[in-house]
């Protein structure tokens, strides 16, 4: 499986730094290569400029947004989801990763 770019998305990018945590965990005890990381909002647009992302998931508190990424993301087809709140509110890595990879196609 080639690497993947995981990047969540949340207000300041403080609250899913450690759910990027996690989910590198749960990528490396699967044997996975993967690239994820956090931004804020006001980040993101800069990051989605630089970097080739395959994923993009919104934390629960900016789910808001989601149809303002949607837009964004249409032209590069990068698949995108709010990250389930229970999964965010217990920092299961290993279900968000599932999220996550679900939506790659």
């Amino acid at each position: 499986m080639a690497k993947k770019t995981i990047m969540l998305v949340c207000s300041a990018g403080m609250s899913t730094s450690l759910l990027v945590t996690k989910m590198e965990k749960a990528a490396k005890e699967r044997g996975m290569e993967a690239d994820i990381f956090a931004v804020s909002a006001s980040e993101a647009d800069q990051q989605l400029e630089t970097k080739a992302v395959d994923v993009l998931l919104l934390g629960p508190q900016v789910r808001f947004m989601k149809a303002q990424f949607e837009q964004k993301l249409a032209a590069k087809a990068i698949p995108l989801d709010v990250i389930d709140m229970r999964h965010y509110g217990m920092m299961d890595g290993d279900k968000v990763l599932d999220q996550a990879l679900g939506l790659i196609k």
